[in-house]
């Protein structure tokens, strides 16, 4: 009598964990809503970072700045102007810029403000936030200066660092957007 009870109570032992493991979790109407919202959020994120993968691939993008600073340790300065940006399109950079010059303190602010064509060494390189931008010209001048965006596809932020061989380097923090 004993092992005939043990047996039934192990079988409906055993019957119930498996409707309990079968069964699938029922959602609340909120916890439902909640899973959407997040599965729809995933989607938009993914469908920005491929508009900006497709941006920096086509050629055909802005560089917003809102910060500038000299390095390797001068002071964040904010910029507001919105006139100051980077365009590139059709293997043309159009360029309008502050600029700290200077060898020795005391630094001054100059605008970059050059329209060129002639670019040399365009390179897009894909890295595991986005992709690495790297271009060099003479901006009409002897001296060359090498331009390099950092552009994060999730987040559309972007550094650009400007090097020259006779000054500092200057680096910008802003955002990509479309040029239209």
């Amino acid at each position: 009598m004993k092992k005939t009870v043990i047996i039934v109570l192990g079988l409906l032992l055993t019957a119930t964990a498996v409707t309990v493991i079968g069964q699938k979790k029922i959602l609340s109407p909120k916890e439902e809503r909640r899973e959407v919202r997040e599965k729809r959020r995933a989607e938009r994120i993914a469908n920005y970072e491929k508009f900006m993968d497709s941006l920096v691939l086509s050629r055909n993008f802005q560089f917003n700045p809102s910060t500038m600073q000299r390095q390797p340790a001068g002071p964040m300065r904010q910029i507001m102007n919105p006139a100051f940006n980077v365009g590139v399109w059709d293997g043309t950079i159009d360029i309008c810029l502050p600029y700290i010059k200077g060898y020795v303190p005391p630094y001054y602010v100059t605008v970059l403000n050059y329209t060129v064509s002639d670019v040399q060494g365009y390179t897009t390189e894909q890295t595991h936030e986005g992709w690495m931008v790297t271009f060099s010209t003479s901006l009409f001048s002897a001296s060359t200066y090498t331009f390099t965006f950092e552009i994060f596809s999730r987040t559309g932020g972007a550094n650009l660092t400007i090097t020259n061989p006779w000054y500092s380097p200057v680096q910008y923090s802003g955002s990509i957007s479309q040029l239209y």
